[in-house]
């Protein structure tokens, strides 16, 4: 286990832990939330052994395994495949330790430890690690033909997600990851979660994703006020039970001051008289004894909106046998070729419509949302525009157009030249620039601070279609949800890429998808679209992966072993042996496949007796009478008994998955 008692860190002049307390049990899934600058990244820098608390202690065993996310990747020419497997360091010192063995003289002895060394290689998965690296890199986005390119071919996020793939081969007892699907698409980010939930050791993961956060942690440690604390449950349990106790706490100070209003009263009235003295010095002495409760304060709140479009035109845009892509120069007789992304695409943007738009990483989502904002001219076809149409884009790479030697002030003089400045003063007031942060530089600023300034910008505009190209990239928990709730109150039209699924359910009402080249519409929901991911490019990708390069692979390692022998070929059979020898095996995948059908079965059963009570258990707690203060046991036995149905749930639902996989590896 992860045991912090009583650390005191500060940073600087500024205090981050006050004698903090928490124990973090093996195999939990931890996500550790918090302010910007409340510690997070400083607690993982003291996990991982980089810095040092001024006070107290950090323990956990020192057999295990840590892995991180490393923050720089150097531009090697190793390949991306080679250098996701060095994540493996058990694998890598022992292929280095029979390299050195192989290179001295032969001996027995020398013999005997190449032979100890070839089963710890086995012991240690070698034989399949390719395939097992392949299938990391195929889920993080990449094609079987990039991972044979070099690492500094990659551009820095998709060398984050190498990092990342470096972290998940590695098989620790506890990893931790940083922001984890910030270089990641919806498809990526949905493949990591189902890898995370499989993830046997501890895992503390900082996000700002809630419903990444919701489908993985069941463990919430809030940094707040300079201490920890733990929660059991996942997000938005989390956020039930920080609400109940908010509730909770004002009851209890209003009680004191209650309490201590009547105890003040009693000495002002008798204090001076003789005959009540004694009882005054009492209440007086009660008084000073009595500790002054503070107050639990939620985060501050920050929120905005989109000012009321100033036109409305009907249809926005119409595309008409649009083809989307590049024209690209020849480096020789600069000649241009177009590479087609996106192809004949019909479409066209009514007013009030809320799309949230859908494919895999590669597909073309940003190419098509740069050919409707004009970034990119259409190769064929046309696109004709309503009068008075009015864009807000939001690019992936937004952040990094501002210019960093300026302040807020002047990028949102530059769009609004006319306006007083202390109007654009007020207004920048509003997205959390006040004083002098709205004349200074924004290039200290933090990625969130500088999105939320670019969102401003737009705002600012009035535009009656938003193009958001995944603006929720550095955003916090407070920021995504100010954002979320200002979307869903915009009178225009959206069209949003995202790999928020909270954001895509809250704002949109309709997705539509690009696949195959093509934009089609998509009939379904995010679970939906879940489902045709595993089912038409996930699965496709791994069978590829697992047809081209695994059975090579492992000949060649099976070769390399001294006690490798070869396999018998199969003899000629006759038709009707052959039909018998079916029937066999069709009798033994049934008898195999009984009892696990039978498993999966009990287990449904158990789900839906326990959904059924942690449905009842949400129905009490959306009860407003449940938090007054006649009910404060009940409510805290309730919350204690739903964070209990929920650890339930989530393990049966796991042990579901788990005999599902067995299922399918004997049909």
């Amino acid at each position: 286990m992860i045991r912090l008692q009583q650390v005191i860190l500060a940073r600087g002049t500024k205090p981050l832990f006050d004698s903090v307390d928490v124990t973090l049990n093996p195999g939990d899934k931890i996500g550790l939330i918090g302010s910007n600058g409340a510690g997070k990244s400083s607690l993982f820098a003291m996990l991982r052994g980089e810095l040092h608390p001024d006070q107290g202690s950090i323990e956990f065993p020192a057999k295990w395994q840590l892995a991180h996310v490393a923050q720089e990747t150097p531009p090697l020419e190793r390949s991306a495949i080679d250098y996701a497997i060095d994540g493996d360091v058990t694998l890598r010192k022992l292929e280095a330790q029979l390299a050195e063995l192989e290179a001295q003289p032969e001996s027995h002895d020398n013999g005997i430890a190449i032979g100890e060394v070839y089963g710890a290689l086995a012991d240690a998965d070698a034989y399949t690690v390719r395939s097992r690296g392949e299938q990391l890199l195929l889920g993080l986005g990449f094609t079987l033909e990039q991972m044979e390119q070099s690492v500094a071919s990659f551009s820095g996020g998709w060398r984050m997600r190498l990092n990342l793939a470096q972290a998940l081969m590695c098989k620790s007892d506890l990893l931790l990851l940083d922001e984890p699907t910030n270089h990641l698409d919806l498809d990526a980010i949905i493949w990591l979660e189902d890898w995370l939930k499989r993830y046997e050791g501890t895992l503390i993961i900082i996000s700002h994703d809630r419903d990444f956060l919701d489908g993985v942690v069941n463990v919430v440690v809030h940094i707040d006020e300079r201490k920890l604390k733990r929660y059991s449950g996942n997000y938005s349990a989390f956020e039930r039970q920080r609400a109940a106790q908010l509730i909770l706490a004002q009851s209890s100070i209003e009680k004191q001051n209650r309490k201590r209003a009547h105890l003040q009263s009693f000495i002002d009235r008798f204090a001076a008289k003789a005959s009540k003295a004694k009882q005054a010095q009492s209440r007086i002495k009660a008084l000073e004894k009595m500790e002054e409760l503070a107050p639990l304060r939620a985060a501050a709140e920050f929120s905005f909106e989109f000012r009321e479009p100033l036109s409305a035109p009907n249809p926005m845009l119409v595309m008409d046998e649009v083809d989307c892509g590049y024209r690209v120069e020849s480096q020789t007789d600069h000649s241009f070729t177009e590479k087609k992304i996106v192809g004949d695409v019909k479409f066209s943007l009514q007013i009030g419509q809320r799309i949230g738009l859908l494919g895999i990483n590669g597909a073309g989502k940003s190419t098509l949302i740069k050919t409707i904002v004009g970034e990119l001219a259409p190769l064929t076809g046309s696109i004709t525009t309503g009068k008075g149409l009015s864009i807000g884009y939001f690019a992936q790479h937004q952040v990094e157009m501002l210019r960093h030697d300026e302040s807020p002030l002047w990028h949102l003089a530059h769009i609004a030249p006319d306006v007083r400045e202390q109007e654009l003063r007020n207004f920048l007031g509003g997205f959390n620039f006040p004083g002098a942060m709205v004349t200074s530089p924004i290039a200290p600023f933090s990625g969130g601070e500088k999105a939320r300034l670019a969102l401003a910008m737009i705002v600012w505009q009035r535009p009656n279609l938003l193009l958001l190209d995944e603006p929720t990239n550095h955003l916090d928990l407070e920021t995504r949800e100010a954002l979320t709730e200002a979307l869903a109150q915009f009178e225009g039209t959206l069209v949003v890429v995202s790999h928020d699924r909270h954001l895509l359910r809250a704002t949109t009402d309709q997705f539509i998808i690009v696949a195959d080249g093509k934009l089609l519409p998509f009939d379904g929901d995010l679970d939906d679209y879940k489902a045709w991911l595993y089912k038409t490019k996930l699965e496709q990708a791994a069978n590829a992966a697992n047809a081209a390069a695994l059975p090579e692979k492992t000949k060649e390692k099976a070769a390399a072993l001294p006690q490798a022998k070869p396999i018998p070929s199969t003899p000629q059979i006759d038709d009707k042996e052959k039909k018998r020898r079916d029937a066999d095996e069709r009798q033994r995948l049934t008898a195999l496949r009984k009892p696990i059908e039978t498993r999966i079965k009990r287990l449904e059963e158990q789900m839906a007796k326990l959904t059924a009570k942690k449905d009842d258990y949400s129905r009490q707690l959306s009860d407003s009478t449940i938090y007054d203060d006649a009910n404060k046991d009940k409510l805290k036995n309730l919350l204690l008994d739903q964070a209990y149905v929920v650890k339930e749930l989530e393990q049966l639902e796991a042990d579901w998955l788990e005999q599902q996989e067995f299922l399918e590896a004997v049909a």
